[in-house]
């Protein structure tokens, strides 16, 4: 028997943005999923730390969007962008997993469940993607 459901919020051009469940029957947490390709803009000696600097401001935006009247304070930031293939001119792709968890069981389809995972990608986007410094973000590879 088939639970998890998901949904394609399209939002922004430069993302591929989805949230999502395992079990829509008794739900205890929504994951938020956004694809994209990344290309530096110029040349750095430390990925490691650029990387890290956007997985923290990235975790400040979730917690700082998110509402405590559906979600809880716990939730799980899971940056995926390799920095060993990080080049000038060569796209990689950058994948981020937000897992948060409900205070209550919601109903998947609501309305209020939709517009707060909403506000949560927009902060996210706002503040980490489309003002980012070292990379510029594309929806394809090519």
């Amino acid at each position: 028997m088939k639970k998890g459901k998901s949904v394609k919020l399209n939002l922004y051009s430069p993302i591929k943005s989805m949230y999502g469940t395992v079990d829509s029957k008794n739900l205890k947490s929504i994951f938020i999923n956004i694809q994209s390709w990344v290309t530096p803009k110029q040349e750095y000696d430390n990925w490691n730390r650029i990387v890290g600097n956007l997985s923290r401001c990235i975790k400040h935006s979730v917690y700082n969007s998110n509402s405590s009247e559906i979600f809880t304070n716990k939730t799980i930031v899971d940056l995926d962008l390799r920095v060993s293939g990080i080049s000038s001119g060569k796209k990689s792709f950058f994948n981020l997993e937000v897992n948060l968890y409900t205070n209550e069981i919601f109903d998947f389809k609501s309305e209020q469940m939709k517009n707060e995972i909403k506000k949560i990608i927009t902060n996210i986007y706002s503040e980490n993607i489309e003002k980012n410094k070292y990379f510029v973000f594309s929806k394809f590879k090519k």
